[in-house]
């Protein structure tokens, strides 16, 4: 049986511990992931927020090594037995999946303290996640934000002018700290899209080179 990239150019990967059978976490591959995982025999993922190939570890170091890969009887999902160094989950856990839903809490405990691992940017985001997929009951600034679109949009809008006043005539430290609100609110809004702040680091990347000018010319578009 074989894997048909053309039906289904993008399908689950399920990291599953080789000694103890733990599940550890769901990604998803394309054919070029897949590839790159024979090849090297370590886990690569195709991210579907950032738009790349990604190795697992690749910044924390906690890769996953291959045992073997199980493909399911529809060939659309496939297992990968792995050898996991560290932890799978980028919250410090073990696996990705640590909440019961039927006890209603937190069944693993963070074995690794990642806020070192991960920049801030990047965990902050993480945590809007977590808060999105939260319950409605959960009292949360950016649970309430996520859910009331308007009250986001105003709150962005809001930030930025009080970053361009303080710019204007405030303190360095008034400077950094709406600063800092500006960039918290504008992860909410990347997170209410699903939008990865990696992708805006991609976008950042790709203007290197680019003045100003040309990069504004490249927006307009096409008469």
């Amino acid at each position: 049986m074989q894997l048909d990239w053309q039906k289904n150019p993008i399908i689950p990967a399920i990291a599953q511990e080789s000694k103890t059978n733990d599940i550890l976490m769901l990604a998803y591959m394309n054919k070029e992931a897949y590839d790159l995982t024979l090849s090297s025999g370590y886990a690569h993922y195709f991210s579907r927020s950032k738009q790349r190939i990604w190795r697992k570890g690749e910044s924390s170091g906690h890769t996953q090594k291959i045992d073997d890969i199980l493909l399911d009887c529809d060939a659309d999902t496939l297992i990968l037995k792995i050898e996991q160094k560290g932890v799978a989950c980028h919250t410090g856990r073990k696996s990705c999946f640590f909440t019961s839903v039927m006890q209603n809490k937190t069944i693993l405990d963070q074995e690794i303290n990642t806020d070192a691992i991960y920049s801030v940017v990047d965990t902050l985001y993480h945590t809007v996640l977590e808060r999105k997929n939260a319950p409605d009951s959960s009292n949360s600034w950016t649970k309430k934000l996520l859910n009331d679109r308007t009250l986001l949009l105003s709150k962005i809008r809001e930030e930025a002018d009080e970053l361009c006043v303080a710019v204007e005539k405030e303190s360095d430290e008034q400077v950094i700290h709406e600063a800092a609100d500006l960039l918290y609110h504008a992860l909410v809004g990347l997170g209410l899209r699903d939008i990865s702040p990696d992708r805006v680091k991609q976008e950042l990347t790709s203007r290197f080179g680019m003045s100003g000018i040309e990069e504004r010319e490249k927006r307009k578009p096409n008469s």
